[in-house]
């Protein structure tokens, strides 16, 4: 049995390729499933990312297609590629990994719909190699899943696994010569967000605020707060939706899927979409005027105040 993960990557703050910390998540979970994992680098100019992959533990082999036509991962173009490796080399993966990111949702349905196969979407726990765990209703139930696919295709919630060590491994680098260029898309461009703090999803710490900061600006708050303590900083929908800050900030079950060391929610009454985000963070802490509010029931610590005392008594108690 062996595992074929598809890696994901991103940019640093000097727009080099960097392996994203999912991937090591998602190679987590491909070693409970057990066999060989086998790790796909596809893009262009990633040769320092295969670098970083060959180091992952638990990774036997590296494969990189490296071409113009992979490059910022366009789905149709990625997705053949992958299935190929399925079904056309010697090497016959009996299941087809990757994160739950952007890329990972884009590509692997693609993936699943070319090999004729389902999808199994999101999965926190592997039971065994044919049965998985994935929340449904907005993570208010979990959903067993057992699939008798020929090739299980799975998209792996990054926050169900912790991750593997980042170096140790010893892999063997493998070129892919095969390209393929669907020709039916291109990359127009892209706008980063640029912040000298953690990224959302990697951070160890995240302060998030929520519609009881009551504009954009009551947002500095959290910002000085957060910069002490070394955070990132995140939203609810409804902070988003009334534009207090931009949609990349968004923890929920539409925006972003965290579960930092400490999650620290202010002024944010607990929707289900955005307890679906980040109740799994190993320690909550809750700060809001309302006793009734349902953050309460998932925080480890509740503090009932108004924030925009609680919030600058905190920040000078550090």
């Amino acid at each position: 049995m062996t595992i074929l993960v598809i890696a994901d990557y991103s940019k640093d703050a000097q727009d080099n390729k960097v392996l994203a910390p999912a991937t090591l998540n998602t190679v987590a979970a491909a070693g409970k499933i057990g066999g060989e994992v086998h790790l796909l680098v596809a893009g262009a100019f990633v040769g320092a990312v295969a670098e970083a992959a060959a180091n992952i533990a638990g990774v036997a082999k590296v494969l990189v297609a490296d071409h113009a036509a992979y490059a910022h991962l366009l789905p149709e173009n990625v997705a053949p590629l992958v299935a190929s490796l399925v079904i056309e080399q010697r090497t016959i993966y009996s299941h087809v990994l990757a994160p739950a990111t952007s890329n990972g949702k884009n590509i692997l349905p693609r993936v699943a719909a070319q090999l004729d196969v389902d999808q199994i979407s999101e999965i926190i726990s592997v039971e065994s190699a044919d049965t998985f765990k994935r929340p449904i209703y907005a993570g208010n139930a979990i959903a067993t899943v057992q699939s008798n696919a020929s090739v299980k295709v799975i998209t792996v919630r990054a926050t169900g696994f912790d991750p593997v060590s980042a170096v140790g491994g010893a892999a063997l680098i493998e070129a892919v010569a095969t390209v393929y260029e669907a020709g039916i898309s291109s990359f127009v461009g892209e706008a980063l967000a640029t912040s000298d703090r953690p990224e959302l999803t990697a951070a160890r710490i995240v302060v998030s605020g929520g519609r009881g900061l009551q504009n954009g600006d009551n947002f500095k708050y959290l910002y000085t707060l957060a910069d002490k303590l070394g955070a990132a900083v995140g939203a609810s929908r409804a902070a988003v939706d009334a534009g207090f800050v931009p949609n990349d900030m968004q923890v929920g079950q539409t925006g972003k899927i965290v579960a930092p060391q400490l999650y620290i929610a202010v002024g944010i009454s607990g929707a289900i979409q955005h307890l679906a985000g980040m109740k799994d963070s190993k320690v909550i802490v809750a700060i809001n005027k309302d006793e009734e509010a349902p953050i309460f029931q998932v925080a480890d610590y509740g503090l009932v105040a108004d924030l925009f005392e609680a919030v600058p008594a905190l920040e000078l108690a550090l």
